[in-house]
């Protein structure tokens, strides 16, 4: 019996192979760059059905912003939706804005990539979805915005020096058009409303436009329900549950 025990004790006991100090060093590399990044040392991992995109800060198109400006690029999103469109495992998008705006045309593109995508999408605005964050907050097949989330509407401005000849002022009324038939378009807010805020004066400082906070986004038919990610989820999750039913109805799903 002792020699037995003793034998048990001694294989129990054997030495744990030890971690390189290269490895050990990546590990602690890895667990700071983790904390840096998201503030925590352990990101939980789960399959799910649901990809989630963010769109915060300022949206950064063709010019490269400076590196003290929170941004989200662009060319980061697209090949994120892309890849969310082909991978079958993806059932449905959650995009969540807190942006100041920023590009037009980049903001237009990234509305566009998400108006066209043919999995369930559904955005939801925290904080604040202003400017060229208009478009892309009604770009989804349902939108959510939380109660004290604000949403500014104003015309098209240029930074820089800007050519004061009559071809500049055409390009930026067809830009704006390309806003507003955009907007109106995908939410529930008239050509007549929309412009109506956007060219109010005496709300903001130095310009022109409106500031609409939550259930006045909705009351004015931009956003479709006032709420914050429980509901968006559950919405989603609608929606790709009715989209399974119609595919079994018909025998395709992609």
């Amino acid at each position: 019996m002792h020699d037995s025990y003793w034998l048990g004790s001694a294989v129990n006991e054997q030495p744990q192979p030890e971690i390189a100090p290269d490895d050990k060093k990546k590990q602690a590399n890895a667990i700071v760059e983790s904390i840096q990044q998201l503030g925590q040392t352990n990101v939980p991992q789960m399959e799910s059905n649901i990809h989630c995109m963010t769109i915060i800060g300022q949206v950064e198109g063709h010019i490269v912003l400076p590196p003290q400006n929170k941004t989200t690029k662009y060319e980061h999103l697209i090949p994120q939706l892309v890849a969310a469109e082909q991978n079958q495992k993806i059932e449905g998008i959650l995009i969540v804005l807190n942006t100041v705006g920023g590009d037009v045309e980049a903001g237009l593109a990234i509305a566009e990539m998400i108006s066209s995508l043919s999995k369930p999408a559904v955005t939801l605005v925290l904080g604040g979805g202003h400017s060229i964050g208009v478009p892309i907050a009604v770009s989804g097949d349902v939108s959510f915005i939380a109660e004290t989330a604000t949403m500014t509407i104003h015309p098209i401005r240029l930074n820089g020096l800007v050519i004061g000849v009559p071809q500049t002022f055409e390009y930026l009324d067809k830009m704006q058009e390309r806003v507003v038939r955009f907007v109106t378009s995908h939410s529930n807010v008239t050509d007549e409303k929309f412009r109506e805020l956007m060219f109010k004066t005496g709300e903001l400082t130095r310009d022109i436009g409106t500031t609409v906070i939550g259930a006045d986004a909705v009351k004015h038919g931009l956003i479709d329900r006032t709420g914050g990610l429980g509901e968006a989820l559950k919405e989603l999750n609608r929606l790709i549950a009715d989209r399974k039913k119609e595919a079994a109805g018909t025998g395709v799903y992609n």
